[in-house]
């Protein structure tokens, strides 16, 4: 007899049906500012949000396990179905693949981060004031001459990004193991160093062999006004993952403005459309140019996110608004489902992602109406949808797709 998996069961059961669209406001979730008020999405202005909750359903999602607190990366794969416990995947990669960086199989990726550093180097600025992408070209340039010939026996890529991201790409024999990152993550603590968790020979060269490099693109960077340090962020190599296709039978494509989730689109074997413009609308008008070519659209809007961690909530809410803003637009090309989610929650009062559940909205024809009449975080608390892990919100949309055939007699 033989024992499926999920996704297994994904491989018999699917067949051809309607389109897919996966809209995701990066960190969609959030919290009131004071006391009995509202979150960012029940404050914007969202009538179409609304009508699609009145004629679908609503609930929250736990991208990871409940209370934990997703990284992008593992939280975007748990939108796939791809449970970020058994499929742990290195930011790195992510970055590396946005870009369109071609990553070998035994290269190890990081994401880099520019970041500005105090007389006694502790971190002040975690993204260096957030410079310009053009800013991130001209240090990076910097890097790669001070650093190519750093480690011997090694070749060392620096590539921008945008903003103030970058990749760092070692290529060479026995880099491995488990590393930590560089990142303290919050201000007035210094960087860390990188150290291998693996307790192997081969973690142990490599987590020095990245140390060295660190140390001299500090040294590199030391004068610079803003972005006098940097740090190191998802060492990685490409674990090799099922695609979409295979699991599915799905023709995907992505529409994403920022890099890594280009690259985690591509992980999945995602095509990445390009296109012009960086706002909703820029993105809806290259969704419907694609329409005709793919079977499930995996539109990714990052401002949410941006203005969240920046604790800007008028502006997440308004972000929130131009989305709603485009929806007739995607019902207007007769999609078999559209999911509108977050990958987590980034509340504007905490300036961070965090640990609480989703909102999500499942609007199909095929969909049972629960008794939502409005999009929000208090809503869904209550929806149909219940409180769901984020990995089976795929299958229920090739069900509402018609993409699934019956399991059994």
């Amino acid at each position: 007899m033989m024992v499926f998996s999920e996704h297994n069961l994904m491989r018999e059961l699917h067949q051809p049906g309607d389109k897919i669209v996966l809209l995701v406001m990066d960190g969609l979730g959030g919290l009131p500012m004071t006391p009995g008020g509202l979150t960012e999405l029940e404050a914007a202005n969202t009538p179409n949000l609304d009508r699609m909750a009145a004629e679908g359903s609503i609930g929250l999602s736990a991208p990871v396990r409940a209370g934990i607190e997703p990284g992008s990366g593992p939280a975007h794969l748990s939108l796939f179905s791809y449970d970020p416990l058994q499929y742990e995947i290195g930011r790195g990669v992510l970055e590396a693949m946005g870009i369109g960086f071609e990553l070998g199989k035994a290269d190890l990726a990081a994401r880099g981060n520019f970041a500005t550093a105090g007389p006694d180097g502790a971190i002040t600025d975690r993204r260096a004031g957030r410079i310009s992408t053009d800013e991130c070209v001209r240090l990076v340039q910097k890097l790669r001459a001070a650093t190519s010939d750093a480690l011997p026996g090694y070749q060392v890529f620096v590539e921008p990004v945008q903003d103030y991201r970058f990749v760092l790409v070692i290529r060479g024999p026995g880099l491995g193991g488990e590393l930590t990152e560089t990142d303290p993550g919050v201000t007035g603590q210094p960087p860390l160093p990188v150290t291998d968790t693996s307790g192997t020979a081969e973690g142990e060269q490599t987590a020095a062999l990245v140390n060295r490099w660190v140390a001299l693109a500090r040294e590199t960077l030391k004068d610079e006004p803003k972005a006098n340090t940097l740090n190191l962020r998802g060492l990685a190599k490409d674990p090799g993952l099922p695609h979409l296709t295979d699991i599915y039978g799905l023709r995907a494509a992505a529409i994403a403005v920022y890099p890594m989730y280009k690259g985690v689109a591509r992980l999945v074997g995602m095509d990445v459309v390009d296109f012009t413009g960086d706002r909703p609308a820029h993105q809806i008008d290259a969704l419907a140019q694609v329409w005709e070519r793919y079977d499930f659209f995996f539109v990714h809007v990052k401002k949410t996110d941006s203005y969240g961690e920046d604790g800007n909530f008028d502006a997440k809410a308004h972000e929130i608004e131009a989305v709603d803003a485009v929806m007739p637009r995607i019902l207007a090309l007769n999609p078999g489902c559209v999911i509108v989610t977050g990958d987590h929650s980034t509340p504007a009062r905490l300036r961070s992602h965090s640990w609480h559940p989703v909102p999500t909205l499942l609007w199909s024809p095929r969909a049972m109406p629960d008794t939502s009449e409005r999009f929000g975080e208090r809503a869904c608390a209550t929806g149909g949808l219940g409180i769901f892990h984020a990995t089976n919100l795929l299958p229920q949309a090739m069900a509402h797709a018609g993409r699934l055939k019956r399991f059994g007699a």
